[in-house]
């Protein structure tokens, strides 16, 4: 999934360990990901996070979809960080699960998120 996944690519989000429930994801912020407060914007630590979160989702092997997700920023990213998000999953039932993903610079945590996810049939092409 993460081969043909264009979108984290293109941020530079590389993938460092995905298998059975568990996904490691790395990105450094550069000046296209800075706010007008010189800081990180949300939408992009968001980004790391969903995308750790779907490798970790679909490990699995079934296509499996995101069903909603939260985040709370803990601190502010800058320019330049290294920001490795975690994914691991909490549970899995009938066609649904929930995974945690913690992204950090360092041992300093940056945000917390919390994805749900579902399993779908993939369409005949």
């Amino acid at each position: 999934m993460f081969d043909d996944d264009v979108a984290s690519k293109a941020l530079g989000i590389e993938l460092l360990e995905a298998g059975d429930g568990r996904a490691v994801a790395r990105m450094t912020i550069t000046d296209q990901m800075v706010n007008g407060h010189a800081i990180a914007h949300g939408g992009y630590l968001f980004l790391l996070a969903d995308t750790a979160f779907a490798c970790a989702c679909n490990s699995h092997g079934p296509v499996t979809v995101a069903s909603g997700a939260e985040v709370s920023f803990v601190s502010s990213a800058r320019l330049g960080d290294e920001l490795v998000a975690t994914a691991d999953e909490r549970t899995r039932y009938g066609r649904n699960g929930i995974y945690d993903v913690t992204v950090r610079r360092g041992e300093e945590v940056i945000a917390e998120f919390r994805g749900r996810s579902r399993t779908i049939e993939r369409p005949e092409n």
